[in-house]
Protein backbone atom coordinates (compact mmCIF):
# COMPACT_ATOMS: atom_id res chain seq x y z
CA UNK A 1 0.00 0.00 0.00
CA UNK A 2 1.35 3.41 -0.96
CA UNK A 3 0.79 6.63 0.91
CA UNK A 4 -1.44 7.73 -1.98
CA UNK A 5 -3.91 4.98 -1.04
CA UNK A 6 -4.36 6.67 2.35
CA UNK A 7 -4.74 10.19 0.99
CA UNK A 8 -7.82 12.09 2.13
CA UNK A 9 -7.31 14.49 -0.78
CA UNK A 10 -6.98 11.79 -3.42
CA UNK A 11 -9.87 9.68 -2.06
CA UNK A 12 -11.96 11.73 -4.48
CA UNK A 13 -10.16 12.15 -7.80
CA UNK A 14 -9.78 15.65 -9.20
CA UNK A 15 -12.12 16.78 -11.93
CA UNK A 16 -10.94 16.67 -15.52
CA UNK A 17 -9.07 19.91 -16.36
CA UNK A 18 -11.86 21.25 -18.62
CA UNK A 19 -14.51 20.56 -15.96
CA UNK A 20 -12.35 22.17 -13.29
CA UNK A 21 -11.76 25.24 -15.46
CA UNK A 22 -15.50 25.59 -16.07
CA UNK A 23 -16.32 25.22 -12.36
CA UNK A 24 -13.71 27.80 -11.32
CA UNK A 25 -14.93 30.21 -14.00
CA UNK A 26 -18.48 29.81 -12.68
CA UNK A 27 -17.27 30.46 -9.13
CA UNK A 28 -15.59 33.70 -10.24
CA UNK A 29 -18.88 34.80 -11.84
CA UNK A 30 -20.61 34.56 -8.45
CA UNK A 31 -17.94 35.97 -6.12
CA UNK A 32 -15.18 38.53 -5.97
CA UNK A 33 -12.53 39.28 -3.37
CA UNK A 34 -11.44 42.34 -1.43
CA UNK A 35 -8.33 43.02 -3.50
CA UNK A 36 -10.21 42.96 -6.81
CA UNK A 37 -12.90 45.30 -5.44
CA UNK A 38 -10.29 47.66 -3.95
CA UNK A 39 -8.40 47.74 -7.25
CA UNK A 40 -11.55 48.55 -9.24
CA UNK A 41 -12.61 51.23 -6.74
CA UNK A 42 -9.14 52.80 -6.85
CA UNK A 43 -9.27 52.80 -10.65
CA UNK A 44 -12.71 54.43 -10.68
CA UNK A 45 -14.42 51.55 -12.48
CA UNK A 46 -17.94 52.95 -12.87
CA UNK A 47 -19.51 49.63 -13.91
CA UNK A 48 -19.50 48.31 -10.34
CA UNK A 49 -21.45 49.56 -7.33
CA UNK A 50 -20.58 48.21 -3.90
CA UNK A 51 -23.55 47.70 -1.58
CA UNK A 52 -23.31 47.40 2.18
CA UNK A 53 -26.26 45.15 3.04
CA UNK A 54 -26.01 45.72 6.80
CA UNK A 55 -28.08 48.19 8.80
CA UNK A 56 -27.45 51.89 8.27
CA UNK A 57 -26.05 52.09 11.84
CA UNK A 58 -23.43 49.45 11.00
CA UNK A 59 -22.67 51.24 7.72
CA UNK A 60 -22.01 54.48 9.63
CA UNK A 61 -19.75 52.65 12.09
CA UNK A 62 -17.47 51.69 9.19
CA UNK A 63 -17.89 50.67 5.57
CA UNK A 64 -15.96 50.13 2.37
CA UNK A 65 -15.13 53.55 0.90
CA UNK A 66 -17.45 54.22 -2.03
CA UNK A 67 -20.09 51.72 -0.90
CA UNK A 68 -23.73 52.68 -0.66
CA UNK A 69 -25.95 51.63 2.21
CA UNK A 70 -28.81 49.41 1.10
CA UNK A 71 -29.70 46.95 3.86
CA UNK A 72 -30.99 43.67 2.47
CA UNK A 73 -34.12 44.09 4.62
CA UNK A 74 -34.91 47.30 2.70
CA UNK A 75 -34.47 45.78 -0.77
CA UNK A 76 -38.08 46.07 -1.83
CA UNK A 77 -39.11 45.70 -5.48
CA UNK A 78 -39.76 49.46 -5.55
CA UNK A 79 -36.30 50.29 -4.18
CA UNK A 80 -34.54 47.84 -6.48
CA UNK A 81 -36.41 49.26 -9.49
CA UNK A 82 -34.54 52.54 -8.86
CA UNK A 83 -31.16 50.85 -9.49
CA UNK A 84 -29.38 51.02 -12.84
CA UNK A 85 -29.49 47.63 -14.56
CA UNK A 86 -26.25 48.33 -16.44
CA UNK A 87 -24.16 48.08 -13.26
CA UNK A 88 -22.80 45.04 -11.47
CA UNK A 89 -23.66 45.23 -7.78
CA UNK A 90 -21.16 43.85 -5.27
CA UNK A 91 -22.83 42.95 -1.98
CA UNK A 92 -21.13 42.57 1.37
CA UNK A 93 -21.96 42.25 5.06
CA UNK A 94 -19.84 41.57 8.15
CA UNK A 95 -18.26 38.37 6.91
CA UNK A 96 -18.58 34.62 6.66
CA UNK A 97 -20.78 34.42 9.77
CA UNK A 98 -23.38 36.72 8.19
CA UNK A 99 -25.60 36.00 5.20
CA UNK A 100 -26.84 39.53 4.56
CA UNK A 101 -24.69 39.78 1.44
CA UNK A 102 -26.09 36.49 0.15
CA UNK A 103 -29.64 37.68 0.76
CA UNK A 104 -28.83 40.99 -0.92
CA UNK A 105 -27.26 39.35 -3.98
CA UNK A 106 -30.26 37.01 -4.23
CA UNK A 107 -32.72 39.91 -4.06
CA UNK A 108 -30.77 41.91 -6.65
CA UNK A 109 -30.52 38.97 -9.04
CA UNK A 110 -34.19 38.10 -8.49
CA UNK A 111 -35.01 41.66 -9.57
CA UNK A 112 -33.06 41.15 -12.80
CA UNK A 113 -29.91 42.98 -11.68
CA UNK A 114 -26.35 41.70 -12.03
CA UNK A 115 -24.74 40.87 -8.70
CA UNK A 116 -21.65 39.32 -7.15
CA UNK A 117 -20.92 38.63 -3.51
CA UNK A 118 -17.74 39.84 -1.79
CA UNK A 119 -15.97 36.86 -0.25
CA UNK A 120 -15.48 37.30 3.49
CA UNK A 121 -17.28 40.64 3.57
CA UNK A 122 -15.99 43.47 5.73
CA UNK A 123 -14.01 40.99 7.85
CA UNK A 124 -11.80 39.96 4.92
CA UNK A 125 -11.66 43.59 3.69
CA UNK A 126 -10.17 44.61 7.04
CA UNK A 127 -7.95 41.54 7.20
CA UNK A 128 -6.43 42.58 3.87
CA UNK A 129 -5.77 46.04 5.41
CA UNK A 130 -7.98 48.06 3.09
CA UNK A 131 -9.25 51.39 4.47
CA UNK A 132 -12.61 51.87 6.18
CA UNK A 133 -14.87 54.92 5.87
CA UNK A 134 -16.84 55.92 8.97
CA UNK A 135 -19.95 58.06 9.01
CA UNK A 136 -22.72 58.69 6.50
CA UNK A 137 -20.39 59.81 3.69
CA UNK A 138 -19.68 57.19 1.03
CA UNK A 139 -16.03 58.14 0.74
CA UNK A 140 -13.86 57.02 -2.15
CA UNK A 141 -10.81 54.97 -3.05
CA UNK A 142 -10.39 56.61 -6.47
CA UNK A 143 -6.73 57.26 -7.26
CA UNK A 144 -5.50 55.48 -4.13
CA UNK A 145 -3.05 52.61 -4.06
CA UNK A 146 -4.77 49.37 -2.97
CA UNK A 147 -3.06 47.24 -0.36
CA UNK A 148 -0.72 44.65 -1.85
CA UNK A 149 -2.35 41.35 -2.69
CA UNK A 150 -0.82 38.42 -0.84
CA UNK A 151 -2.03 35.83 -3.32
Amino acid sequence: MTNDDQSAVLAFPPAKPAAMAAAMYDKLCYHTDAWDVAQDLANGIAAIVVIDTRSFEHYCAGHIPGAISLPHKEMTPERLAELDNTHVYITYCDGIGCNGSTKGAWKLASAGLQAKELLGGLDFWRRDQHPIQAGEQRGSLVNTEPAKCGC
